[in-house]
């Protein structure tokens, strides 16, 4: 047996009665602690201390069956070497929560799907502000969505619990705020309507509030006024107050004492070197136009004042870096706010040139180029058939989308040379603010049965490439025959505020976002919005700014409409000819089973003999489509040839499938057969039926009688007159 050193040994029990009491005082703060507030009609209930114990703040939300689990972590240690805050924020959608088995090959949850993605921009964009500036720690923010009823949306629950979690715990944030989903059915506004009352709404309108202020707003409608709108979110805003009051108690129950962060400081001498070498150099260099000669200026600005001070102020660049950001805000913010003067000379409401264009790519269906200043799209519009439809299953069940809007940011619209990693979140958000502008307008599926995917390509980008993708969708609509209900246009607005004092700014600048107070992109018709998409950096934002806003943003859209309308003042009057044409032949759903045969095997041959695209639904509306007027007209005379009813008193030309003792089958129509008696087959005496018909042989019969099961009584007899050739096809 080894001998353990006496003092090893008082140490090691020293160690394990420490461990014994942080053990003990985990458990005690463990202890599950739940807070609940009647929200929406229903109640909401925040819960921790049961779940995820090891994570810097972990919170379960509970709204009906929907379950959403939030889990925060902070790094100890800030990140070396950085000049921003290291956020990353994932949302994950378990299908285990709604009762289902992944579909496919693979059996377990991949890469996030757009849903997952959007829902983690609505945690993001909200929250990140409110962490205090030079906070510098990994922070990771994981919701999980345990269970799904189907009737409750996870993502508006998400939001809240995840500045639940984060009120709760050591990570210093500057919250809580909440986020909630308005709805507008028969002309009410509704807090959190289900998911089955969705359809019935005209809004679909999300927001995230703290007490004081709207820090974001995201969402979709159909043609709504300013007025409608500006009511929706304040009524959003006052119903976010009891989930507040809830967090707030949750916190006072069991929130942990905050990490302090000591904001970065920049020495006098510092700021005052740097003001002396460089601010006169940069007023001159943002005073240039355009961004690519008015950025390379500044570069150079900073660049010189950087080598110039470094010998100096030797381990503190970084200072003299955060200052030059500093000096450069100034100048213009200080323009805006004092002289309403921009960095490109506008006023604060005027909008750069607009150029538009349609048909500029030969190949496709619909083609435009939208440039608004610096900024340019070029937007294709594809026609396509049912099989087009891209397949959706999410815990909600399997859809299918009709109607896609995929927009593409390379580096080289804003120069720069880099990677491309695929598809990012900012591509995807851009993407689905622009596809919920255009989707409203769209004709119903029923009169333009198309699948519709439009693709932008930012060519060019100094701000608001997405509203750019509006326009130049609806122009490449419009160019492809689409008849929309009436076009959009999106503008993107800017805020400079100054304590009382505020600035507007129509169709802003990528600097003007970069130092401005909001990002409020707004699009619609000239009748109402269709979307809108709203980001607040500063702490309040009153209901007249917003008012001001949003008139000034109406204006903008109109005359960026009157540009378009100059391009392509409405849809062209047929859709492109490389488009394919779709007539839908309606049949009776009992006949679907004749178009589809064995096996597939009647309607592969329509698409084979005819050279069209066949779908079939479940109503019996089938769709033909092909750019070939004759291959249309061939298929549509096969099905309807498949589908047609057998009618009394009416000759047909059939063929002798099975002779029997009494009488031979004959088909008259395709998987149609009749009878023809013994006693129908001629005007003499038959003693047996090989004695005239044989099976393969081709005659002409009269439709006698078809019983109430469906039965044929034909004759042959009455068809003898009947010249067989008047009838083959």
């Amino acid at each position: 047996m080894e001998l353990k050193h006496p003092g090893k040994i008082r140490e090691q029990q020293t160690a394990r009665g420490v461990r014994r009491r942080v053990l003990k005082d985990t458990r005690i703060d463990s202890m599950k602690e739940t807070v609940t507030v009647t929200w929406g009609g229903r109640p909401l209930s925040l819960e921790t201390g049961h779940l995820a114990k090891q994570a810097s703040g972990a919170v379960v939300a509970r709204y009906g069956e929907t379950v959403v689990l939030v889990t925060v972590v902070a790094a100890k240690k800030p990140r070396e070497g950085i000049d921003f805050f290291p956020l990353s924020c994932d949302y994950q959608e378990r299908t285990y929560a709604a009762g289902k088995i992944p579909g496919g090959f693979f059996k377990r949850e991949g890469r996030p799907s757009e849903r997952e993605i959007l829902t983690c921009r609505l945690i993001d964009r909200p929250l990140r502000p409110l962490f205090p500036k030079g906070f510098r720690n990994d922070v990771q923010i994981i919701a999980t969505v345990l269970s799904a009823d189907g009737e409750n949306d996870p993502d508006v629950v998400a939001i809240s619990a995840a500045s639940a979690a984060l009120s709760i715990s050591d990570i210093p944030f500057e919250g809580p705020i909440a986020g909630v989903r308005v709805g507008r059915i028969n002309g009410e506004l509704e807090i959190n309507p289900p998911i089955s009352r969705m359809a019935e709404s005209d809004l679909d309108l999300i927001l995230a509030a703290s007490r004081d202020a709207v820090v974001m707003v995201e969402g979709g409608a159909d043609c709504i006024s300013e007025e409608v709108l500006l009511d929706a979110i304040m009524f959003g805003h006052k119903s976010i107050q009891e989930l507040l009051a809830a967090q707030e108690e949750l916190r006072a129950k069991v929130g942990r004492e905050k990490t302090v962060v000591v904001a970065p400081v920049v020495d006098a001498d510092i700021e005052a070197a740097v003001r002396q070498q460089a601010e006169q150099p940069l007023r001159e260099a943002l005073a240039l136009e355009g961004k690519l000669i008015r950025n390379t200026a500044a570069s150079a600005v900073r660049a010189e004042a950087k080598v110039a001070l470094a010998p100096q102020f030797e381990g503190r660049e970084g200072q003299i870096g955060a200052v030059l950001e500093t000096i450069e805000s100034e100048i213009i913010r200080g323009s805006i706010i004092n002289d309403k003067k921009r960095l490109d000379g506008r006023g604060p409401a005027d909008i750069r040139q607009i150029d538009c264009d349609v048909a500029v790519l030969p190949r496709t269906h619909g083609s435009a180029l939208f440039t608004r200043g610096e900024t340019q799209a070029l937007v294709s519009a594809t026609l396509g058939t049912g099989e087009d439809e891209q397949r959706v299953d999410s815990l909600f069940g399997e859809s299918k989308k009709k109607f896609m809007l995929h927009y593409n940011f390379a580096p080289f619209c804003v120069g720069e040379a880099r990677p491309m990693r695929g598809v990012s979140r900012r591509e995807t958000g851009h993407g689905a603010l622009a596809a919920r502008a255009v989707a409203r307008v769209l004709p119903d599926y029923d009169d333009f049965p198309y699948t519709i995917r439009i693709v932008s390509e930012i060519l060019e980008s100094n701000g608001s490439s997405s509203m750019a993708s509006v326009c130049g969708s609806i122009l490449s609509l419009m160019d492809a025959g689409v008849p929309i209900k009436a076009p959009v246009a999106g503008i993107a607005m800017g805020l400079i505020q100054d304590g009382d004092n505020y600035v507007v700014l129509s169709d802003i600048l990528g600097d003007e976002d970069h130092v401005g107070d909001m990002d409020f992109k707004v699009a619609g018709t000239s009748e109402g919005v269709t979307a809108i998409q709203m980001d607040i950096k500063v702490s309040g934002l009153s209901r007249d700014i917003l008012e001001r806003a949003l008139e000034q943003a109406r204006l903008g859209r109109l005359h960026i409409l009157e540009n378009m309308q100059k391009a392509i003042a409405e849809p062209r009057s047929e859709v492109s000819e490389r488009a394919p044409r779709i007539v839908t032949v309606q049949i009776n759903p009992d006949k679907i089973g004749a178009i589809i045969g064995p096996g597939g095997k009647n309607i592969k041959n329509i698409i084979a003999t005819s050279g069209a695209k066949v779908d079939v639904d479940d109503t019996g509306a089938v769709k033909v489509a092909s750019p070939d007027k004759e291959s249309i007209d061939k298929a549509v005379a096969m099905i309807k040839a498949l589908v047609e009813e057998a009618e009394i008193g009416k000759f047909y030309l059939g063929t002798v499938r099975k002779i029997t003792d009494f009488g031979a089958f004959v088909e008259i129509l395709p998987g149609m057969d009749g009878l023809v008696h013994i006693s129908q087959l001629a005007n003499e005496r038959v003693a047996s039926v090989h004695d005239v018909l044989k099976e393969g042989e081709e005659l002409v019969v009269k439709v006698l009688e078809i019983d109430s099961s469906g039965k044929i009584r034909l004759s042959r007899k009455a068809a003898l007159d009947e010249d067989i050739a008047k009838y083959k096809k």
